[in-house]
């Protein structure tokens, strides 16, 4: 049996899928994954087989830095990290802008690549990334089935009246100019339109006996994976949905740092965890204020610079423990609070491990994922661009506290992933989809079958 992995090749997006992967590897079976190059040292560590596959211009194998891109993609990145220093809706306007060129690259191309590859690999079951749009439009001009996995917060797939790249939710630090808001909105509207047009025009030529889909951006694959804790998912969305399945959280194996070990034992007391990810790490600016903060608790601190300046943070005590890049899985486990940009692998992470979390979003779905955190109580949110050192402090004193009255609710979540984690879910996810479509088309094979038939097969 095969499975075949579908990623863009960027290490935040592989990682999760990776750890999806391992479920089946596990139990014996071969794994594939389809990316490109820069993250081919992820595949070989979790000893998977990789296949040539680039859906996307840009590329990042864990710590990502603007000149180290195409000349496109360097200035693409370089304007939102401007943009993330004027605020959220500029960052938002600046990300939807973007979104009218780079979220089908090469469509027609793409996707008679990723159909290649599965007549190459000749797989049993397929997952692919949500945002991998191209492999996902070849999918479904073939007609291959396919999981669905949404790596971001659940809002990526917008229901209802939602629009993508447009927060249904924000968290209490942040109140939108409603003019400026309005201005967002259109423009996603405008992105949306385009989007859905170029999906069609693609669909067309690929395969025209398909009927054109109303809304490119809530196209989904046959079975929907939320890599998301359903404590942490919006109630009021779930009638909009397909049938889906929350994972909680894809938490990898990134044991085996023994500087890092050696440092976790070295005291017993808490420690602060801190990244911003692979991208937004060169907010190095925050991380000087957040590292304030912590002096100023006089508490143990984890943090992962990336492409950020550690001079930047100025003094470092004592006892702290400052890289580049850090094995984020491992430390959570024992951090007692975590202060984070909203990532979505920061955020599951986080939860899975109980960890209360201090959000400070830059963009994205980050402002809805932050919403979530407060709206459960399981974290707070602040401006990264206002928030004053005090304010961070104030704030990483109340989850530092035994007291914080969410952590309760994180042990609970965390022992409920504890005795089937994520991977595990999406494997009896997978395989119970696989069961109703045999079943069901067993059933439009055979239309003489009586419903008690039918019934005992779906048993």
């Amino acid at each position: 049996m095969t499975l075949l992995v579908i990623s863009p090749d960027y290490a935040s997006h592989l990682l999760p899928l990776a750890a999806i992967a391992t479920a089946w590897q596990r139990r014996g079976e071969r794994v594939v994954v389809a990316t490109g190059p820069a993250t081919d040292d992820i595949v070989r560590r979790f000893g998977f087989e990789r296949v040539p596959l680039e859906l996307g211009r840009g590329s990042n194998p864990g710590v990502i830095r603007a000149e180290e891109q195409p000349e496109e993609e360097d200035d693409s990145l370089r304007g939102f990290f401007d943009a993330t220093r004027l605020g959220l809706v500029p960052t938002l306007h600046y990300q939807a802008g973007e979104r009218l060129t780079d979220l089908m690259w090469r469509p027609i191309e793409k996707a008679a690549a990723t159909i290649a590859v599965v007549e190459t690999v000749q797989p049993d079951t397929v997952i692919v990334d949500h945002l991998a749009f191209s492999a996902r439009l070849g999918l479904k001009a073939a007609g291959i089935r396919y999981a669905d996995v949404v790596l971001g917060h659940p809002s990526a797939l917008p229901v209802g009246d939602e629009l993508y790249g447009c927060p249904a939710a924000w968290p209490a630090a942040f109140d939108p100019d409603p003019e400026a808001l309005a201005g967002l909105e259109a423009l996603c509207r405008r992105v949306s339109e385009s989007f859905t047009a170029e999906w069609n025009a693609a669909l067309a030529e690929l395969a025209p006996e398909l009927p054109p889909s109303a809304s490119a951006f809530s196209e989904t694959g046959d079975l929907l994976l939320f890599n998301y804790p359903a404590e942490l998912a919006d109630p009021d969305r779930a009638p909009l949905l397909p049938p889906h399945t929350h994972l909680g959280s894809t938490r990898r194996d990134d044991s085996g740092d023994a500087e890092v070990e050696a440092w976790i034992a070295e005291s017993a007391g808490p420690f602060v965890y801190v990244s911003f990810g692979s991208f937004l790490s060169v907010r190095d600016d925050v991380l000087a204020r957040v590292a304030e903060a912590l002096r100023r608790l006089e508490v143990r601190a984890a943090v992962a610079t990336g492409s950020g300046d550690p001079a930047r943070l100025g003094p470092l005590p004592a006892g702290w423990l400052v890289r580049e890049h850090l094995p984020q899985v491992t430390l959570l486990k024992h951090a007692t609070a975590a202060v984070t940009h909203g990532g979505n692998n920061s955020v599951t992470e986080a939860v899975d491990s109980g960890v209360p979390l201090l959000v400070l979003p830059f963009s994205t779905d980050q402002f809805a994922g932050a919403a979530a955190l407060e709206r459960a109580g399981l974290g707070l949110a602040l401006d990264p661009n206002a928030a004053t050192a005090d304010e961070l402090a104030e704030a990483l004193a109340r989850l530092l506290s035994p007291a914080y009255p969410g952590r309760a609710q994180l042990s609970a979540i965390a022992a409920g992933l504890e005795r089937v984690p994520g991977p595990e879910r999406a494997y009896a996810a997978v395989a119970a989809s696989a069961t109703a479509s045999a079943v069901a088309a067993s059933a439009a094979a055979s239309p003489t079958a009586s419903p008690a038939t039918t019934a005992s097969a779906r048993e």
